[in-house]
């Protein structure tokens, strides 16, 4: 499991990382503090589930999955303007990939009970 943890990780870091890339190097916004303070709000859902993954937590597996997909909409639209494309190719990659990862994960965890 460990294993697939270091993938997840992986895979959320290079989502972290190519948003960083276009929000603040390719497409950045007038001013500096809207570039971070915009940056910050797009990995948010990312930064919520990644103490409960280090952690192995059912829950944070399943929501790293569910986090991906909107990901993978961002990639998608991305993706279809002509000077984003590779970087929207790679986003939603990359999201596809972590919920392949998280839904194998969230499988071979116990099952979340229901308290």
């Amino acid at each position: 499991m460990k294993g697939w943890l270091f993938v997840a990780l992986l895979l959320i870091g290079s989502l972290v990382a190519i948003n960083g890339l276009r929000q603040l190097f390719v497409q950045p916004l007038p001013t500096t503090s809207v570039n971070v303070t915009w940056f910050i709000i797009q990995i948010l859902p990312l930064l919520v589930v990644l103490p409960g993954m280090l952690r192995l937590r059912p829950r944070s597996v399943f929501g790293a999955a569910f986090v991906s997909m909107l990901y993978f909409v961002h990639g998608v639209l991305l993706a279809a303007t002509a000077p984003l494309r590779t970087i929207g190719l790679l986003e939603a990659g990359f999201a596809v990939l972590l919920l392949a990862v998280a839904t194998y994960m969230a499988r071979s965890l116990k099952p979340i009970s229901d308290q």
